[in-house]
C-alpha cells in the first residue's frame, strides 16, 4: 500500500451533509471485487446528467480549475450507509489522498487508511472556513502534513487535527491490516512454534494418507 507523509493538491469543496456510500459509488457499477475500475464512476448520480455520460458543469468535480483535485472537503457525516470497501477504492482511484470533514462513519473511515486515503476529522467551524477560503477564491492548493497533523490551506492558514497513533503509524508506513500482520511474521511463527510445544493436541499431525 503506498505511503502517506506529506501532500499537496488541489482541493474541491463538496459541501454535502450524510454523504454516503451509495452517493459515492451507486450500487449499480459494483460489478467487481477489484479495487479498479471504480473512479469513472465516482459521484456518477451527481458528475453527470440524465444520460449518465454527459458531465454537469454544476458538479464541483467539473467546474474549472478543479481538475485533477485530490483533496476533498466534505460535510458531516461524510461516508454513511452500506460498509462497501468500493467508496474509498473509488474515490482513490480518481485521485483523492485525502478526505477532511466534521465527521465520518465508522467503517468507512476505517476503510480509507486501507486504501491509503488520510481521513482528516475537523472542527464544523474549521471545515465552514476551508469552504469559504475555496467558494470565495475558487481552487486552492492545500497541504496536508500527516507527522505534523496540520492541514496548510491556501493562504498559509494552518488547522491541526487529531488521529489515533496505530492508524497514523501503519499510514506512515504503507501497511495496511495484512500488511501489519506481515511485519509481525517472525514473532507469531515464534508463538506458533511455541504453542506447538504447550499444546501439541492442537497441531495433529497431517496423516499419511
Amino acid at each position: 500500500m503506498e505511503q502517506f507523509v506529506t501532500h499537496s493538491g488541489v482541493a474541491v469543496p463538496l459541501a454535502r451533509a450524510n454523504v454516503n456510500t451509495d452517493d459515492i459509488i451507486p450500487a449499480r457499477f459494483l460489478k467487481s471485487i477489484r479495487r479498479s475500475g471504480f473512479g469513472k464512476n465516482l459521484f456518477a448520480n451527481w458528475r453527470y446528467l440524465e444520460d449518465g455520460r454527459t458531465p454537469d458543469p454544476e458538479f464541483s468535480l467539473n467546474r474549472p480549475g478543479y481538475e485533477g483535485a485530490s483533496i476533498l472537503v466534505a460535510g458531516e457525516n461524510f461516508g454513511c450507509g452500506s460498509s462497501r470497501e468500493h467508496a474509498p477504492w473509488a474515490l482513490r482511484e480518481y485521485g483523492f489522498r485525502c478526505v477532511v470533514a466534521p465527521g465520518f462513519a465508522d467503517i468507512f473511515h476505517n476503510n480509507c487508511f486501507n486504501s491509503s486515503i488520510l481521513p482528516v476529522t475537523l472542527e464544523s467551524s474549521k471545515v465552514d472556513a476551508l469552504f469559504k477560503i475555496l467558494q470565495d477564491g475558487g481552487p486552492a492548493t492545500f497541504h496536508i502534513d500527516l507527522p505534523g497533523q496540520t492541514v496548510t490551506a491556501g493562504a498559509g492558514e494552518v488547522y491541526h487535527f487529531e488521529i489515533d497513533p496505530f492508524k497514523k503509524s501503519a499510514l506512515l508506513e504503507g501497511l495496511d491490516n495484512i500488511g501489519w500482520s506481515l511485519k509481525h511474521r517472525d514473532e507469531i511463527l515464534a508463538y506458533e512454534q511455541r504453542r506447538r510445544q504447550e499444546a501439541p493436541w492442537l497441531f495433529p499431525e497431517k496423516s499419511a494418507n
